[in-house]
């Protein structure tokens, strides 16, 4: 059974950085596609950035381009989302998600597993 836990959400002034980490387990992930979103109170949950387990090919969307870094340790089986430059409009609950299949996939309808969330908030 596929876990994620995720973690490192907390308040920050705008112009901050957080770091969020994704703990997967429960099976290998060599041929995975690790995704985060986020919700903000009352939106849909949009695409941040994914990363293939396999190769570290990532892909962002256009708000987060520039400003945040997803990354992964294959050893430790974590998924990282490193966040700077924070805006008041990043705050949201952050999810960790995961599909099999080596894809740029930005539709969280395709992904099968996530994590329970974690919040980002910034204060401008």
């Amino acid at each position: 059974q596929v876990q994620l836990v995720e973690s490192g959400g907390g308040w920050v002034q705008s112009g901050g950085s957080l770091r969020l980490s994704c703990v997967a387990s429960g099976r290998t992930f060599s041929y995975y596609t690790m995704g985060w979103f986020r919700q903000a109170p009352g939106k849909e949950r949009e695409f941040v950035a994914n990363i293939l387990w396999s190769g570290g090919s990532t892909y962002y969307a256009d708000p987060v381009k520039g400003r945040f870094s997803i990354s992964r340790d294959t050893a430790k089986n974590i998924v990282y989302l490193q966040m700077n430059i924070l805006k008041p409009e990043d705050t949201a609950v952050y999810y960790c998600a995961a599909r099999p299949g080596r894809a740029e996939i930005v539709d969280a309808r395709a992904y099968d597993y996530w994590g329970q969330g974690t919040q980002v908030t910034v204060s401008s």
